[in-house]
């Protein structure tokens, strides 16, 4: 069964993207190309950064609230198994619908759109992890995901991701251990 889903955090970054569900920042171009990445946005929600932590929730927010990030197609069972484990219980996985962002090129593509960029198309069903976990744990400030490009995404997957990996081979949560690292500390 295919699966879609909208991601709006940490998972916008393809490399972090399949790492989760390929155990590699840089699989085969053939893996690669099983998925469809495009830029969408979901209204009604509002994210948010997570207290002492390198990732992001949404929450529900009011008319005006929307949340740009990256509806993915093509996705698997096993690929939404892997998924639910790195997300872990702070997240719930529900349905919403997103309205894909119109660009010039598809594929992988630049995940950071300019304002002008956001030309609504059409309409999405996806799979969306909404934050469960307490809205105490939620600063007010939105999460950016430029910043964590800059500043962060070498310790989710680049050499230090690696060395938390080799760590915890052979346990059956790697991807949760690793999947929620909190100021880079797994």
């Amino acid at each position: 069964m295919s699966h879609t889903a909208f991601f709006y955090g940490t998972l916008m970054a393809p490399q972090v993207l399949h790492r989760v569900i390929w155990g590699n920042t840089n699989p085969p171009q053939i893996q690669k190309d099983i998925l469809h990445i495009r830029p969408a946005i979901l209204h009604k929600f509002r994210r948010h950064k997570v207290r002492f932590a390198d990732y992001p929730a949404i929450v529900p927010a009011n008319s005006t609230g929307s949340v740009r990030g990256t509806l993915v197609t093509g996705l698997t069972d096993g690929d939404i198994w892997r998924l639910d484990i790195f997300e872990g219980d702070e997240y719930e996985r529900i349905k919403v619908k997103v309205r894909v962002l119109e660009q010039k090129e598809e594929g992988m593509g630049d995940v950071e759109l300019k304002e002008e960029d956001n030309v609504e198309g059409e309409e999405v069903e996806a799979e969306v992890y909404a934050w469960i976990a307490g809205k105490n744990r939620l600063e007010p400030e939105e999460w950016d995901f430029g910043e964590f490009v800059r500043e962060k995404l070498h310790r989710w997957a680049g050499r230090e991701a690696e060395d938390v990996d080799s760590g915890f081979q052979g346990r059956q949560s790697i991807i949760g251990v690793f999947g929620r690292l909190v100021d880079g500390v797994g």
